[in-house]
């Protein structure tokens, strides 16, 4: 997000002394974050329940997973500011109850706008309260254990996307779906309840807010996904399609000229003529829209089209999310020695091979010796370029703008996968609609290619060089 404070950069002789809390607010802290990771991915498994219970259509049930992510990333930066202006931990403490609420909000629906609006207020929740705990969990900490502390907070992007699959099987198919928002009511009461005692209050740092500048672009961001998601049923040719794709190209037209004038800008241009943030923006848009669409695109395939449970579907994901850890973890050792190109474009080459038994899915095929194998050998790849485009971004940038490549790059994250699955939404619109495989092969097939075209565009965008890490704050 927006950079903590210039704690994050006092030498060590003048740091203040360490709060003895700090530990256990991490933990608190990090509780909360994994609860918004989590949000990301636990509804997928979720959605063909929702679909009978409150009958929702394609659309509707494409926009219960990109309404969050999309709130969640369009207005990560502004609550970034918020922190700032208003303090951070009253910031995250207003986060958190406003996704609290929400989410018995989501959990109650019994249409689809109370649904859609509980996952919009969840996102505008997870906006404010995430930048706001990463600015406590950098000020809290100095030098080793910053490093400690924030490679605790980065592991949860792997691990929160994994559980949400399988901890949204297990409650779907026990209490119900409803239970996939319900479970967050307890547990954010708690984290509410114990913060203030174990994450002390700073004073704000003057900021001034671009409210216009956060509007235009979620709302640029909102017209693309609508134009996406409609050409399933009016066709890319549509005027339901081509108009709200014009007005995404005018309102971001529109959000560069006022930031070019704002005194305050949300989102300073001038990072995109910074190669290294190029890079790592495009690489996470990519690797968060092609992870983000196989759990949706599966979670549909196999309950639609073969008739797995939510419990068994959420267990077939769970070797992907292994794979998609062992894929960070490999790709973290080859940036450091080959550099961050090689290790990009050999992530996108075997996420597309990966992708390619995907595009021979049958009716009566196994599930196991075809998908779940195609799968993991993806999110391998992808797991490598993740850690490609945080490093790449942050590390290859001047330590003083480490915070807003970081911020650049986190937006990317969450809007990459509204967009992933939109776009996949409507390639597989038939077989959504009536359970046959023809929709999902081609909407994987189109994966394959995105995933290859990624690959040789980053041989040309991606700089050479191996990263250096700067320590600047980073989200997952």
């Amino acid at each position: 997000m927006t950079q903590p404070s210039s704690t994050a950069h006092a030498h060590p002789g003048t740091a203040p002394p360490p709060d003895p809390r700090r530990w256990a607010a991490l933990a608190l802290l990090c509780v909360a974050q994994f609860m918004l990771i989590l949000d990301v991915t636990v509804i997928n498994v979720a959605l063909p329940d929702m679909a009978v219970d409150l009958e929702l259509g394609r659309t509707t049930l494409t926009w219960a997973v990109t309404a969050y992510t999309l709130c969640f990333g369009g207005l990560m930066l502004l609550g970034g500011r918020l922190a700032d202006a208003l303090g951070a931990r009253r910031t995250l403490l207003a986060g958190l109850a406003v996704f609290t609420a929400a989410s018995l909000v989501t959990g109650l629906a019994q249409d689809a706008p109370a649904l859609l609006g509980g996952r919009i207020a969840q996102g505008v929740g997870a906006a404010l309260l995430s930048p706001a705990a990463l600015s406590l969990v950098t000020t809290a900490f100095h030098g080793a254990e910053r490093t400690r502390a924030l490679g605790v907070w980065a592991a949860l992007g792997g691990s929160g996307a994994a559980a949400g699959v399988l901890l949204g099987g297990a409650l779907t198919e026990g209490p119900g779906w409803r239970w996939v928002f319900y479970v967050n009511v307890p547990v954010g009461l708690a984290v509410l309840v114990a913060l203030p005692a174990l994450v002390p209050a700073r004073p704000p740092r003057p900021a001034r807010l671009d409210l216009p500048g956060a509007l235009l672009v979620t709302s640029g961001t909102a017209a693309l996904i609508y134009g996406l998601v409609e050409a399933g049923d009016s066709g890319w040719t549509g005027s339901g399609t081509l108009l709200p794709l014009a007005s995404a190209v005018v309102l971001y037209a529109v959000f560069g000229a006022v930031e070019r004038t704002s005194r305050a800008p949300l989102m300073d241009l001038r990072m995109f003529t910074r190669r290294p943030v190029q890079a790592g923006a495009f690489l996470m848009l990519v690797a968060t829209a092609l992870l983000i669409a196989f759990f949706f695109l599966g979670s549909v395939y196999l309950q639609h089209a073969r008739g797995f449970g939510p419990l068994e579907t959420g267990l077939v994901f769970l070797p992907v999310a292994v794979a998609t850890g062992l894929g960070a973890h490999l790709g973290s050792r080859l940036v450091g020695t080959l550099g961050s190109r090689p290790t990009a474009v050999a992530g996108l080459l075997v996420a597309a091979a990966g992708c390619a038994p995907l595009t021979r899915l049958s009716d009566t095929g196994s599930v196991y010796a075809v998908l779940l194998p195609g799968f993991a050998v993806a999110s391998l790849g992808i797991g490598a370029v993740f850690v490609t485009a945080t490093t790449t971004a942050l590390a290859l940038v001047d330590h003083q703008e480490a915070g807003l490549a970081s911020g650049v790059v986190n937006t990317f994250h969450e809007v990459g996968g509204s967009i992933g699955v939109a776009v996949v939404s409507t390639v597989a619109a038939t077989g959504i609609e009536r359970g046959t495989v023809g929709g999902f092969t081609d909407a994987f097939t189109l994966c394959a290619v995105a995933a290859a075209v990624a690959a040789v565009l980053s041989l040309a965008l991606v700089p050479r060089g191996k990263p250096q890490p700067t320590g600047g704050p980073h989200a997952h």
